[in-house]
């Protein structure tokens, strides 16, 4: 699995995010409609001149149906054009505001609420990616795409792929409408469009690899400073705050110069297309002025059609000005899509079997895994334990003793062998119910930005306050507890780094002794605590969870010394069972 993402073309990245805002078709639709009012009021805004100068200031009818009402010129006439110009004016001018108004509320109504669900979506995603996708790719990589290419992408619809509709519409009005007005001027106009577009093509392939670069770059800046606040007592211990402002400024400066580049080239990509622009306009003002005095044209006609052109330049400009806005967007789709697309190590059965809950008998029947080619974690173990047994794993650093604990809460799934619950392989049933079966406490505790009591009833958030203050007891974290001003409402900070090594360990305990799943698994429960507490957890563990599969692991000797059994592991394999 890659989060690379892959080189797919506007087209398909179209289609693919039009296939995501299916669920939006309603306001897609309601955009549309609205969207399209702009192509008549633009082809009108004109008019009004024309009016003035043709009908009030000369002696020529009113064009259309107005000429119906006022056939010729006159003084009276003059007065009505100059007050139906005036009016028009006003009304039309009105009307593109209203409209451009509504374009607004509907497009950032749409695009929040698609935005929102493609970050639902994301997330959920992730978090069913592997342990070992994220160690490769990097969490602030995947905070990066949710939190900022997500709205990129999302924007491409409404912000460029729209635009460039309505101003391909437009661009075709116009053009018809002056190829009735003066066919020789028209395609004079749209003889400059070629240079444009092939402008457009040219740069459009720079714009996206560019803007891939710069996502790669500012993504790996947001790391530094995830990865710096992250362990900053470990950078103040080590007195080495000034290096860590170092190396972001050398990644962040790179994602400058990276960015400078690229404006460097939107704006050449700008220039060049300003000037085929006025020269398109000056030939045509040049054209049309030779018209007015043969009498092709009237003033009034040739400042209309000037609106018109101008008109029919600004939908080539709009496309022009989208092209490295859209480029940025859509390197953001393929990233966004890149991470939805990958597939978890660990899936889900296709028909999985029925688990509510489990008698707690486990075996590894010949398991192997490797987080790497060819340095197993674990080789080749084979392991009974029976349901109910209480169970030591110890061995050396490195000997695969978390890894089990991975394995059974299908963190992973081994390279060979099987893993079985009640003789079940646990890849027949499904990861919800499966991981229903365990209370853990892993050996890197963990605690969220939340009280004390919504971290201890986190497996089981709908636990009463008295059950919440009896597992704080067996975990003996209760008198600390008690002697907070806010007790058990106070927050923890962020991963609870406001409490100490002991007080989020014993906080973890408290989870695993407020529920009530038939295995409990243990890594490294008590490494934090002293030996006087260890030994009251570990006696309120055997009153509390007698008749539960209990694994221990654990390097120190005392706190394995509750179980039946000890496992000794070397280099993923298991030795001789022995009594504690």
């Amino acid at each position: 699995m890659s989060a690379a993402p892959a080189r797919l073309s506007d087209l398909a990245l179209f289609r693919r995010l039009i296939a995501e805002a299916r669920d939006c078709w309603l306001h897609l639709a309601g955009l549309l409609a609205v969207g399209l009012l702009a192509t008549p009021l633009a082809l009108l805004a004109p008019l009004p001149l024309q009016i003035a100068v043709d009908s009030a200031l000369g002696q020529r009818p009113m064009p259309g149906p107005l000429g119906a009402r006022w056939p010729a010129g006159g003084s009276g006439d003059d007065q009505a054009a100059l007050w139906t110009a005036a009016i028009l004016m006003v009304v039309i001018g009105v009307a593109r505001q209203g409209q451009q108004m509504a374009t607004r509320v509907i497009r950032s109504y749409a695009t929040e609420r698609l935005t929102l669900e493609l970050r639902s979506r994301l997330l959920r995603h992730a978090q069913r990616l592997s342990f070992s996708h994220h160690d490769r790719v990097g969490v602030s990589d995947t905070v990066y795409r949710i939190v900022k290419d997500v709205p990129d992408a999302q924007s491409v619809l409404f912000e460029s792929l729209y635009p460039s509709l309505f101003a391909g519409l437009t661009l075709i009005a116009m053009l018809v409408v002056t190829l009735r007005l003066d066919p020789v001027l028209a395609l004079a106009a749209l003889a400059m469009a070629s240079p444009i577009l092939l402008l457009n093509r040219h740069y459009r392939r720079q714009f996206r690899e560019r803007w891939r670069e710069v996502k790669v770059l500012e993504s790996g800046a947001v790391g530094v400073i995830e990865e710096v606040l992250g362990a900053l007592r470990m950078v103040k211990a080590a007195g080495q705050e000034e290096r860590e402002h170092r190396r972001f400024v050398e990644r962040a400066g790179e994602g400058t110069w990276a960015r400078t580049r690229l404006t460097v080239a939107e704006g050449s990509f700008g220039l060049q297309v300003g000037a085929v622009v006025a020269l398109g306009s000056a030939a045509v003002l040049f054209v049309g002025a030779s018209h007015v005095r043969s009498g092709a044209l009237t003033l009034g006609e040739l400042l209309l059609l000037m609106g018109y052109l101008a008109q029919l330049y600004e939908p080539l400009k709009t496309l022009s000005r989208k092209t490295a806005g859209l480029q940025s967007k859509l390197a953001g789709c393929e990233r966004v899509f890149a991470l939805l697309d990958g597939v978890p190590d660990v899936v889900e059965p296709a028909r999985p079997r029925p688990l509510h809950r489990a008698r707690g008998r486990i075996i590894f029947d010949g398991v192997s895994f490797a987080y790497e080619p060819g340095r197993p974690a674990v080789a080749g173990l084979c392991l009974e334990v029976p349901a109910g047994a209480r169970i030591g794993i110890a061995g050396p650093t490195g000997a695969g003793k978390s890894t089990l604990i991975a394995l059974l809460l299908r963190f992973q799934d081994p390279t060979a062998g099987r893993v079985l619950l009640d003789g079940v392989d646990l890849r027949e049933f499904r990861l919800r119910d499966l991981r229903r079966q365990f209370d853990v406490a892993l050996q890197d505790t963990v605690l969220l930005s939340a009280s004390i009591a919504e971290n201890i009833a986190y497996a089981e958030p709908r636990a009463s306050r008295a059950r919440i203050v009896e597992a704080a007891r067996a975990a003996a974290v209760h008198d600390f507890i008690a002697r907070l001003p806010q007790g058990y409402d106070t927050p923890v900070g962020e991963r609870g780094l406001m409490l100490s090594g002991g007080e989020r360990q014993r906080l973890a305990l408290a989870r695993v002794f407020l529920g009530d799943a038939p295995v409990v698994l243990l890594d490294e429960p008590t490494s934090a605590l002293d030996p006087r507490t260890e030994a009251r957890v570990l006696e309120a563990l055997i009153e509390r969870k007698q008749g539960h599969t209990v694994l221990m692991v654990a390097h120190r000797r005392a706190a394995i010394a509750a179980c039946e059994r000890v496992l000794e592991l070397d280099h993923g394999q298991a030795g001789a069972a022995m009594r504690a």
